[in-house]
């Protein structure tokens, strides 16, 4: 049987959520990248409903304006005297207006509830002829849930709250999800005739299915074949415990779809990212937001990524990336920090302790290693010597570093913006790059090396550099023939050729 098309999909969202003891509402905690109602309308909207709406109460603007960016779509509806389920649930119905078909209800703190579970409870509400169908879950521990007390012939009777039950039903192990599917116009009407006459004093969803049953209807279950799907989030330890679940879901599928993750244990990725088969993801490795990892790369160790794209074959490693972009066969890390605005073109090299933002590095340049690049356009087949900086701000505004094609780039260089780098030209070593340079030109500049001879033992009589200074003068004394000077231009190795 095709699974029907609910009218409508109403979450509750409106509690306050003291358990979790924060400023943030409990449904907008997040984990694996969305906040847990958006995990359930995640699962929601694959059910295609006429309608999707939110009921929320506490912080509704922070809700509304969270929901509005990320899921459009979603109708929020305000119940603004939070007096139970029941109330909440009318709310959105009068907000709505007549409902013509199945109205499902689920909760916004009810994370880790697949669709196919949704979607089978609808098979049966329809196949079974219900006015309500229930979702229930049998659980080792049914403290604190609503007890489904049956029949003799294991038909539902009704559901009692905890605060609510004698005895012999707190016994019972088969507990509500709060997940329901209704026919929505005897939802309508029995929704106007709940009362309040219960030890919380609000109106509860629950007592519909007494009433219904009480019309001649039929009440129906269906049961989770998990239990750990129907479970709330209250306080912070059942928050990681549904990360984790949620968590070892998404590798899962990842890893039956061609990924290898070499330590499921120790890898964590967020719902919104994609990942290409045979990428090997390595422990340590945090894939977050909407980060995309193509076919073939390998990721880590000890990497975090959020908002990323990462091209075939590229490799990253011990590295932090935060909406940047690194082209097919690149090569990151170790312990490199890519900002937002970094784009590594294909064959490429971001190395060791290097930074970068806003930068577009051309396909094959390098960067390898103790270097800051901001702000800057990098052309193709260049290098960027050790411990340069891109000198992008001035106090007050950023500017920009143009570097060519094949340009070398000598080592501890400043590049001083705005200047401009022409195709083809060299920087000498330890040069301050103020002007641009032409293309195909050598630039120095950096000022004249001066030794004062003798300043150690004149000006710092009694240290061990003043010692050492003085044994190394009585050596040299002693072996005349030897040349205890440095080498001239000749012998330099500072990455560039010599000033003409």
């Amino acid at each position: 049987m095709s699974v029907p098309r609910p009218a409508a999909v109403i979450v509750l969202a409106a509690g306050e959520g003291t358990r979790m003891k924060s400023k943030t509402p409990k449904v907008l905690h997040e984990i694996c990248g969305r906040a847990l109602v958006e995990h359930v309308l995640a699962a929601a909207r694959e059910l295609d409903p006429e309608s999707l709406l939110v009921v929320v109460g506490h912080e509704r603007e922070r809700v509304t304006a969270r929901l509005a960016a990320t899921v459009p779509e979603v109708r929020t509806v305000v119940q603004e005297k939070r007096n139970g389920t029941g109330h909440a649930v009318r709310t959105a119905i009068e907000a709505e207006g007549p409902v013509d078909g199945t109205v499902l209800v689920t909760y916004g703190d009810t994370p880790l509830l697949r669709a196919e579970t949704m979607a089978a409870l609808l098979e049966r509400h329809a196949a079974d002829g219900n006015a309500v169908t229930v979702l229930t879950a049998r659980v080792p521990d049914p403290t604190g849930y609503g007890r489904i007390v049956r029949d003799a012939g294991g038909a539902v009777l009704e559901i009692v709250e905890e605060r609510d039950a004698t005895p012999e039903q707190r016994a019972i192990d088969e507990m509500n999800s709060g997940v329901y599917a209704f026919d929505g116009a005897l939802l309508a009407s029995a929704l106007r005739r709940i009362g309040a006459a219960n030890a919380q004093g609000e109106e509860y969803l629950t007592d519909v299915l007494a009433i219904l049953r009480e019309d001649g209807h039929r009440v129906g279950a269906h049961v989770a074949g998990d239990h750990v799907e129907v479970e709330g989030v209250n306080d912070r330890v059942q928050l990681a415990f549904a990360r984790r679940v949620l968590n070892e879901r998404i590798l899962t599928g990842h890893m039956l779809a061609g990924v290898t993750i070499v330590d499921p244990a120790g890898t964590w990725i967020d719902a919104g990212v994609t990942l290409e088969p045979d990428a090997v993801i390595h422990p340590g490795t945090h894939l977050r937001g909407a980060t995309s990892i193509g076919p073939g790369a390998e990721i880590g160790p000890d990497t975090t990524l959020t908002d990323t794209t990462v091209g075939e074959d590229a490799v990253v490693r011990n590295t932090v990336a935060d909406g940047a972009v690194v082209g097919p066969g690149a090569s990151v890390g170790p312990f490199a920090y890519l900002r937002p605005g970094t784009v590594l073109a294909a064959k490429g090299k971001i190395g060791t302790f290097v930074e970068t933002k806003n930068a577009r590095i051309g396909e094959g340049s390098k960067v390898p290693h103790l270097t800051y690049v901001g702000d800057a356009t990098i052309g193709t087949g260049s290098n960027i010597g050790a411990s340069c900086v891109f000198v992008n701000y001035d106090g007050v505004a950023k500017h920009q570093t143009i570097v060519g094609d094949h340009v070398r780039v000598g080592s501890d260089n400043m590049l001083v913006a705005p200047v401009t780098i022409g195709d083809g030209a060299y920087t000498a070593a330890g040069s301050v790059i103020t002007s641009n340079v032409p293309p195909g030109a050598m630039a120095v500049a950096r000022g004249k090396q001066r030794n004062i001879e003798g300043w150690v033992s004149r000006r710092r009589p009694g240290t061990a550099s003043a010692a050492a200074a003085e044994r190394a003068a009585a050596e040299a004394a002693n072996s005349p023939s030897e040349d205890a000077g440095r080498p001239g231009d000749a012998g330099r190795s500072d990455g560039a050729a010599p000033a003409p």
